[in-house]
């Protein structure tokens, strides 16, 4: 049923994910040949990041359709659960890159954060539904 709680949450995720490719983890100064250039820092920014952003957003996206095998549904937000968590972490790791106490993060990293919680909030949703048709499968 694509009218539960967690299908929300999971369209929630990608949305932010998708956003999370424009809007800026951090932004600050960068020395480019001796000049400092201000630049903002988003998930566009570095390959990596930017793949593993897309992987997270299509995971979610994914998940939503497998409503039927929910244990293959959880099994992949908990992968893209993980994957988040990896792009703050790699996220975290550019600002080594920036000059320092030149940069700062902005208001719309706080995007990253709610990825992972709205994650886990739609493997909750996901799990009370396994756990409740098992409760009902015992009752026939």
């Amino acid at each position: 049923m694509i009218q539960r709680p967690q299908t929300i949450w999971l369209l929630l995720a990608s949305a932010l994910a998708f956003a999370t490719l424009k809007l800026s983890l951090f932004s600050g100064n960068l020395l480019v040949e001796n000049l400092k250039q201000f630049q903002r820092f988003t998930a566009m920014s570095s390959i990596p990041l930017m793949i593993l952003t897309v992987g997270v957003a299509i995971a979610s996206l994914i998940a939503i359709f497998l409503f039927k095998n929910r244990k293959l549904q959880i099994r992949i937000s908990l992968a893209a659960l993980v994957v988040s968590l990896l792009t703050i972490f790699l996220g975290y790791l550019q600002t080594k890159n920036f000059l320092p106490d030149e940069w700062s993060f902005d208001l719309t990293s706080l995007l990253y954060v709610a990825i992972p919680i709205l994650l886990i909030l739609a493997i909750r949703g996901i799990y009370l539904d396994e756990k409740l048709i098992k409760s009902v499968d015992r009752l026939r």
